[in-house]
């Protein structure tokens, strides 16, 4: 394939920063843009210089010079909006979570599959040097076996029935849209848990405002998670091995450096990059589709459902669910 012409589904704020990131990728372009409304459409295609635009999803799918569409619509349309596109024949970059659930999370890999196209959930962290310099350091077994890994993410604000983030409709509150990043570093370090628990609390809107979760991974491996709405944390993580730690700091999902403990010392290596970091990513989905592939390795399919499904037990544990699921 040459390089892929991009559709982007949902021009909100991450969509903007997209269009950003997309300016410093070689030979990246962006040749539409939909929108349930065509106003937000036409703001987002015309300040980033977007030649076609539309009002329904519809014509992005059918649009024959799209032939991948970057899904940034809220939570609760990505299973619907992801199906569409890969029932056309477009390969698929969906932002986090990949889906509400396992369940429909599952329904999309099928399709995909079925589809013979491109899936993938924009779990942009993994693609960042900082990551790159942590899955490097663990592979040369340099803080021996890794036995615990701690994260977090929160920040406090003021409650916005309105805003996606405490709109139960929506697929709000802080464990989808913030502890997944969390989960995602414990299953990308310790693998699949081998069962997982959640405590927390849900507001007034009726989303969890703050969740504590333990994952169990097996042969004495945990990790422990928080996120929040309402509170501010530190966003740093932890890794833990026998030999020695790893310290990602604020923020743990996209820092620019990490340090390295083990008996000899401590030493902190830089992770810094230019521009929006979102770019690695889209260079990366853009690697896979020229080499043929239809699932990046780096970020696989299998684990996606797996980490839906990790957020399904905690949730569970929470009593939280959305309509419907």
């Amino acid at each position: 394939m040459n390089t892929p012409g991009w559709g982007v589904a949902g021009p909100g704020r991450i969509a903007g920063r997209f269009a950003e990131a997309m300016t410093m990728v070689p030979g990246g372009r962006i040749v539409a843009v939909a929108s349930r409304s065509i106003e937000r459409a036409d703001a987002y295609a015309d300040r980033f210089g977007v030649a076609r635009r539309y009002d329904d999803f519809g014509h992005l799918a059918a649009d024959a010079d799209v032939d991948i569409v970057y899904v940034a619509t809220p939570h609760n349309r990505h299973e619907s909006d992801t199906l569409r596109f890969l029932a056309a024949g477009k390969h698929v970059l969906v932002e986090k979570p990949i889906a509400l659930n396992a369940a429909q999370a599952r329904r999309m890999v099928d399709a995909a599959r079925a589809n013979g196209v491109f899936l993938m959930e924009a779990v942009w962290s993994r693609f960042l040097p900082a990551y790159s310099l942590l899955y490097e350091l663990l592979g040369q077994d340099r803080i021996g076996e890794v036995r615990m890994v701690e994260a977090d993410f929160g920040f406090r604000r003021p409650v916005e029935p309105s805003n996606r983030l405490f709109n139960a409709e929506l697929g709000g509150g802080a464990l989808l849209d913030l502890g997944i990043y969390p989960v995602q570093l414990c299953t990308s370090v310790l693998g699949v848990p081998e069962r997982s628990s959640g405590f927390g609390s849900i507001g007034e809107t009726g989303v969890d405002e703050l969740v504590v979760g333990v994952l169990d991974h097996g042969a004495g491996r945990m990790g422990l998670i928080k996120a929040a709405l309402r509170l501010p944390m530190p966003c740093t993580a932890r890794i833990s091995g026998t030999e020695g730690s790893i310290e990602l700091p604020a923020r743990m999902h996209c820092p620019e450096a990490l340090t390295l403990n083990t008996p000899e010392g401590s030493e902190t290596l830089d992770g810094r990059w230019n521009g929006d970091g979102l770019r690695f990513e889209i260079e990366h989905v853009q690697d896979c589709l020229a080499e043929g592939r239809t699932e990046s390795a780096v970020m696989p399919l299998a684990e996606s459902v797996d980490i839906a499904a990790t957020l399904d037990a905690i949730r569970s544990d929470l009593g939280v669910a959305y309509p419907g699921e």
